[in-house]
């Protein structure tokens, strides 16, 4: 997973913010990073790929799922 940097602007305004203001800035940043998957929508994207059967495509779909927990 690739993890997002925060941009130097973010990182002044950060510097400058009282402990609420972190606080609620950190629980808004927490609630982007935490968005739900539609596995039936990324499940759909998989089936457009060239080459991607039916067979593959669920062995695909049984890895992913076993890693986010969903089976």
């Amino acid at each position: 997973m690739e993890q997002q940097a925060i941009d130097r602007d973010t990182y002044r305004q950060i510097k400058k913010m009282s402990r609420e203001e972190l606080n609620a800035f950190l629980i808004r940043y927490a609630q982007n990073l935490c968005k739900p998957i539609d596995l039936r929508d990324m499940e759909k994207e998989i089936r457009a790929i060239s080459g991607m059967g039916e067979k593959r495509t669920e062995q695909v779909m049984d890895v992913i799922e076993k890693y986010l927990g969903d089976s």
